[in-house]
């Protein structure tokens, strides 16, 4: 079994090789860091001093295995050398040995090594806390948690002034079970013994949340407050189980909290944090500044509150905040201009979000920063500068190159540049032959050049693609029933696409005018006065004047007609019906 996942775990509590868990009166809790090792040469004459250390020969076999070990290291194999270690541990009985045994196995990687390394060296120094610890994380990281029992509650016993940070420990661990049940009915039994031990009752209560019992998690955690109210951490953690349900009664605890203790900073942050999430965004905000009151070099803060206003629309005070933020310097100055532009867009200042936008020229930023770049000069009639600041996004998937060249097509559609779009279209298609996003786009160029044969046969191959895209079937469906040719065939394909998003109002609008050209009139107006209402787009009520005109409802058609031609005169397909039916 491989022991990586568990490093990162692990690695603070291997100190030294030699390392001793103090036994002071220091209180220890979740908010006290853990204990460093002693590595001054005192201490370890002191800690040698202690041992009970074998009367073993130099033998020339106990000399040919010590630099065995050696030389595997030397090598680059820690596996062996922990092995040639554990051998000479297991013959000398030496716990210094034993000692570094456990320390090249945990750097081996290899579980079932360690966990006979870290053993031997807990029974060669029973007094050592470290080994304890040691072996204890080992099992619990690998769920032995029956194994791990009997270890727990020696240390407990041998540093019972540590039970505190024993519990923490277990809180770190214990997540890592697969059978979190278990693992809360083993902590449970554990820590029945410390009734009055706040750090017993929150690391209960972290376990009962992971395993589903937030009623327990609560109970245990009310009763850590209630033995150290002055503890941050643990009522944080009570705040955090009621927000899901009761989000102003934790909301209300935090701020109780605080006029007490004002200074707690931590909690302040969380506090102005849950307010945030659940928009109260002017008291999150109070909050954030009362934190930068007392920190006012906290860029990160100060940034915060920027948002903050940003979210809030008050746009003036946002761009004067990001501008401090941006001259402390000590915030990424890319993420700054790139909010900069984004406030200015909602300004309607494009002339000012453009020049942010070219400044962000790095970062997690400047994908998007480019994207925007484009929007606007395409949108001041810039469309050359939109396609070479859209060459200059840096593309770091797959996605994103798609993505840059739809725009771009869209771009040249827009611009009616009809067959430069589909140059580029066919281009990317060449590299992502089975895109659906390309296939459809390039489909839709098709039909709008007239290729009628390359629009079906690019939609044919989405479909084999993408079996489930409906605007494939709608698209290919309507075209049919617009040019109206197989018709049945094409009513088909609309009714599968009905069928996979029947809200969908431009599907509804094809299912109402395939039921026109079938003469079925009725069953036509009802699909296109509900597409209608939904959307009184042109091509809809075009359709639906049609369809009324044809049922006999004269006067009802024209005046559909005529009420939408005052909101777009300019369309051509309604002049046209207006003419065709009214004059």
């Amino acid at each position: 079994m491989n022991l990586s996942r568990y490093k990162m775990i692990l690695l603070p509590l291997l100190l030294s090789a030699c390392a001793q868990m103090p036994h002071d009166n220091t209180k220890v809790s979740a908010d006290t860091p853990p204990p460093q090792a002693n590595t001054s040469t005192q201490a370890s004459a002191n800690t040698e001093a202690q041992l009970d250390l074998p009367n073993v020969e130099l033998s020339s076999q106990i000399l040919f295995e010590f630099l065995l070990g050696d030389v595997a290291m030397q090598r680059g194999r820690p596996q062996l050398a922990a092995q040639a270690y554990l051998d000479l541990a297991k013959k000398t009985r030496d716990p210094r040995i034993a000692r570094h045994a456990a320390q090249l196995a945990f750097k081996s990687h290899k579980i079932d090594i360690s966990l006979q390394a870290f053993a031997l060296w807990q029974d060669l120094e029973p007094s050592s806390a470290l080994a304890k610890q040691m072996l204890i994380s080992l099992l619990l990281s690998g769920g032995k948690l029956q194994e791990a029992k009997p270890h727990i509650e020696s240390l407990l016993a041998l540093a019972p002034k540590r039970a505190a940070s024993v519990f923490v420990l277990m809180n770190t661990l214990l997540p890592r079970v697969q059978d979190k049940a278990a693992a809360l009915n083993w902590l449970s039994d554990i820590a029945r013994p410390y009734p009055k031990l706040a750090e017993a009752h929150w690391a209960v209560a972290q376990i009962a949340s992971l395993a589903g019992d937030k009623k327990l998690a609560l109970n245990e955690i009310q009763q850590a407050v209630s033995l150290r109210p002055e503890w941050g951490a643990a009522l944080e953690f009570e705040a955090q189980l009621l927000m899901s349900s009761e989000p102003q009664r934790g909301l209300a605890m935090l701020q109780e909290f605080l006029k007490t203790y004002q200074d707690n900073k931590e909690v302040r942050l969380y506090y102005a944090r849950a307010l945030l999430k659940n928009k109260q965004y002017s008291e999150s905000r109070a909050q954030f500044q009362q934190l930068l009151a007392t920190n006012p070099d906290n860029v990160e803060l100060a940034f915060a509150i920027a948002l903050i206003s940003l979210q809030m629309g008050e746009l003036d005070r946002a761009e004067t905040e990001l501008q401090e933020t941006l001259q402390k310097g000590k915030k990424d100055a890319d993420t700054v201009h790139y909010y900069l532009a984004q406030l200015n867009e909602a300004k309607q200042d494009n002339v000012t979000a453009l020049s942010q936008y070219r400044q962000v020229i790095k970062g997690g930023y400047e994908y998007a920063a480019r994207l925007r770049e484009a929007y606007l000069l395409n949108k001041a009639g810039e469309l050359n500068k939109a396609r070479d600041a859209l060459g200059r996004a840096p593309l770091k998937n797959d996605q994103q190159r798609v993505t840059v060249k739809l725009i771009e097509a869209q771009m040249l559609r827009d611009a009616k540049q009809y067959k430069a779009s589909y140059r580029v279209l066919l281009g990317t298609l060449q590299e992502f032959p089975n895109s659906p996003k390309l296939l459809f786009e390039t489909a839709m160029i098709e039909d709008r050049l007239g290729k009628s044969k390359s629009f079906e046969k690019t939609l044919r191959k989405l479909l084999r693609i993408d079996p489930n895209h409906a605007h494939a079937y709608n698209a290919l469906g309507y075209s049919l029933l617009d040019r109206n040719v197989r018709l049945e065939e094409g009513m088909s394909l609309v009714k599968k696409a009905y069928a996979l998003e029947p809200d969908d109002v431009a599907i509804t609008d094809s299912m109402g005018w395939g039921y026109y050209r079938l003469g079925k009139l009725d069953e036509s107006v009802a699909f296109l006065r509900r597409a209608y209402n939904s959307n009184p787009d042109p091509e809809i009520a075009a359709h639906l004047g049609e369809a009324l005109w044809a049922q006999g409802h004269k006067d009802e058609a024209k005046l559909l007609l005529q009420n939408i031609l005052k909101i777009h005169p300019d369309d051509r397909i309604l002049r046209a019906l207006i003419k065709k039916y009214i004059h």
